[in-house]
């Protein structure tokens, strides 16, 4: 009996293993999602953002299937969009300027922002981007007008975790504001600093989600994947493009999200 459930165990995994690498990989996914913002101003309730994050391009995330998601953001007619970091693994220079013409052609009304990941590099990857017209915020503010309201967007550096520095980034930023945080753990920060909207990527979603067991990776971050709350701020984390470290993805498919804000009727705007 041991014997069988330990075959039955390993054909499983194993068949799991390959479904993840052979298709799961590849099923990219639209998420469209409403999510409700406090402070958000009347006139901005239905604004549509983009989030794409996570590309890691490399041998097995190529040009193609990044397009893809690309192009899902882009038929979705998205006012802004933002991308979360990561655009390929362990800063590899090969990948770089590939990563970034993957994402030539990406626009919006309104502007494509982008912060780097623990991946990227500090010099290279944000010259790529800003050549296809790109904007990294890197611990840094601006202001975006849309419908006669503003409202600010905040990207922090990867490595920026203390709240103090991250409440430098916010300094000046009004009520209405988004942070676009590569890591989800920066919640807590933000809850603290009474800021909306977190939008973050890095965890994949787990990548590898099991049955019964869930996701080995994931145990150490607040939100694995899509929308929660804490306190009054809310983020939205999403399960990203590419891979890393293993081409495979099980449970969790990749996804592009476009997320529509809504005002929170709960809190005065």
């Amino acid at each position: 009996m041991l014997k069988s459930l330990l075959a039955l165990g390993v054909g499983t995994t194993t068949g799991l293993g390959a479904h993840g690498y052979l298709y799961a990989r590849h099923a990219l996914e639209l998420t469209a999602l409403d999510v409700p913002v406090a402070h958000l101003p009347e006139a901005l309730d239905g604004l549509r953002v983009a989030l794409i994050t996570d590309l890691h391009r490399s041998a097995t995330v190529t040009h193609e299937f990044i397009r893809r998601a690309v192009d899902l953001a882009t038929a979705a007619s998205p006012d802004l969009v933002v991308l979360g970091g990561d655009y390929v693994t362990w800063g590899d220079r090969t990948f770089v300027a590939p990563a970034a013409e993957a994402l030539a052609g990406l626009t919006a009304p309104l502007g494509v922002f982008a912060v780097l990941g623990n991946h990227d590099d500090d010099r290279d990857m944000p010259a790529a981007l800003a050549r296809q017209g790109i904007s990294v915020l890197r611990d840094a503010r601006t202001r975006v007008s849309a419908r006669g309201e503003t409202f600010d967007l905040v990207g922090l550096r990867y490595w920026t975790r203390r709240e103090a520095e991250i409440a430098g980034a916010l300094r000046g930023a009004g009520p209405c504001r988004i942070l676009l945080a590569h890591d989800p753990r920066r919640l807590v920060e933000a809850a603290a600093l009474d800021v909306p909207l977190v939008l973050s990527g890095h965890t994949h979603g787990g990548q590898v989600v099991l049955p019964l067991v869930g996701a080995p990776a994931g145990r150490k971050f607040p939100v694995l994947a899509g929308l929660a709350t804490r306190g009054a701020t809310r983020i939205f984390v999403s399960r990203g493009v590419g891979t890393v470290y293993v081409p495979v993805r099980i449970g969790c498919p990749p996804e592009v999200a476009i997320l529509t804000l809504r005002r929170d009727r709960a809190v005065p705007a």
